[in-house]
């Protein structure tokens, strides 16, 4: 005949009392109230594990914290997970482990793993801009929020002073970025729903500008004042160089020699720095070629065509045209995205065909297979309109001294050190170098 225990009172557990040595009283069915020597007292269910029917134990806290009733309530719960095969310690930490998981799982740590994916499909330029617009907007307030306890309402209260000082293309970048994040986190089962999105919902739209840019008829001027400007020669080569070439500003400063093959004049840019993760070749005129020649005394045993002044192991910054043309006047007229756009607006009223026009500039199609046949269709086309294109820019620098339209020969080794230094703006200095290379 099993043994009867009977269940404890109240009492009975309140007032026991702590001996010489450790001691416990059964309340049955497993539960016991365990008093220690130093007058703590713990309640300990045990049980026998399944599939290995071992005994364990399995705590469920101590009084008076936990009362006799919720001890049995706990006591219950175990049973019942007993019931159906389930270790009810093991389940305890499962569950630990996942709640540790879950606060480790930090909007910055997520951040992180989804970068590195993010990273490999756009240019390096624009990855450093993510990650910058993240730490400088995002992480300081919520880097450290667990992802499961991120809500639309934190994100939006963060975002809000951003919002409030107008810099709205800012804020759709965020919203946009964010959403990234939690749709990787929900593919990779950290999250079950997205949180955030409809953020972007709770902010106004900015309006879409066009990048400013000149008319046709307004290039004779930058190609006046772009001669007597106060700036460096290779920020004028690089002004010069992406006019010429069509191409965005992280491409044109990023041009490495390697790229370019002079025999076949063809200059090709690898998927990796391209926009949209494609590589783009671009035929090279004559007037390409002679900036290169101009920029080789300076760069030509380097790795990059335009090096950045302090450090000659990398490129100059994008940025480097914008802030030239903005000392040069054309502060809210130009910007050096500004020059595609010329070009295009230039080649459609001459009636190029706009295909032709799109591939140079790299304007993905949606289509691969007619990309693949565009791409091959059109690279002679192109390196026509091209041609036009760069005669046209020289006809338009007539009276100015146009760098690309100068015949350069290689330098002397005495002088390599001293073009480096040479500022367009410095305009002796500049005439003797072109006085040594018409020699």
């Amino acid at each position: 005949m099993p043994r009867h225990t009977k269940p404890l009172s109240a009492s009975e557990v309140k007032q026991a009392k702590p001996g010489y040595k450790e001691y416990s009283l059964s309340d049955g069915h497993g539960l016991a109230l365990r008093v220690k020597t130093t007058g703590s007292k713990l309640w300990i269910f045990n049980y026998y594990r399944p599939y290995t029917k071992k005994r364990a134990n399995l705590s469920l806290g101590s009084y008076p914290d936990v009362s006799l009733a919720l001890a049995r309530e706990k006591r219950q719960q175990a049973r019942e997970l007993l019931a159906k095969d389930i270790d009810p310690r093991e389940q305890r930490e499962d569950q630990r482990f996942q709640r540790r998981e879950a606060s480790d799982q930090t909007l910055e740590f997520v951040a992180t793993q989804w970068f590195e994916i993010k990273k490999t499909a756009v240019t390096t330029n624009y990855a450093e801009d993510i990650w910058r617009s993240l730490k400088l907007h995002v992480f300081p307030d919520l880097g450290k929020v667990p992802l499961h306890m991120l809500t639309a309402r934190q994100v939006i209260s963060t975002i809000q002073p951003i919002a409030a000082k107008g810099s709205l293309e800012t804020v759709k970048r965020l919203c946009q970025r964010l959403n990234e994040i939690m749709t990787y986190s929900v593919n990779t089962g950290l999250l079950k729903a997205n949180p955030l999105s409809g953020i972007s919902q709770a902010f106004q739209a900015p309006e879409k500008k066009n990048m400013p840019s000149l008319a046709p008829e307004e290039l004779p001027e930058l190609m006046r004042i772009l001669s007597t400007a106060r700036i460096k020669l290779t920020t004028r080569c690089l002004i010069e160089w992406q006019l010429h070439t069509m191409t965005r500003p992280s491409e044109a400063a990023g041009a490495r020699w390697a790229e370019i093959d002079k025999i076949k004049a063809l200059w090709t840019i690898p998927a990796e720095r391209m926009k949209k993760g494609k590589p783009h070749t671009v035929p090279l005129t004559s007037q390409c070629i002679k900036l290169l020649e101009v920029m080789r005394p300076i760069s030509g045993s380097r790795d990059f065509v335009f090096p950045a002044d302090r450090d000659f192991l990398t490129h100059t910054n994008e940025q480097t045209a914008n802030a030239a043309l903005k000392r040069m006047g054309f502060g809210g007229r130009l910007v050096a995205h500004g020059l595609r756009a010329l070009a295009s607006t230039t080649l459609n009223e001459e009636g190029f065909n706009p295909d032709v026009i799109e591939a140079a500039l790299a304007h993905v199609h949606g289509n691969e297979v007619r990309r693949a046949y565009n791409r091959a269709k059109y690279l002679e086309q192109r390196r026509e309109m091209m041609v036009w294109w760069s005669n046209y820019i020289e006809r338009a620098a007539i009276g100015s001294l146009s760098l690309s339209t100068v015949m350069v020969t290689p330098l002397p080794a005495n002088l390599v050190k001293g073009v480096e230094e040479v500022q367009v703006g410095k305009k002796k200095r500049m005439d003797d170098l072109i006085a040594v290379g018409r020699k």
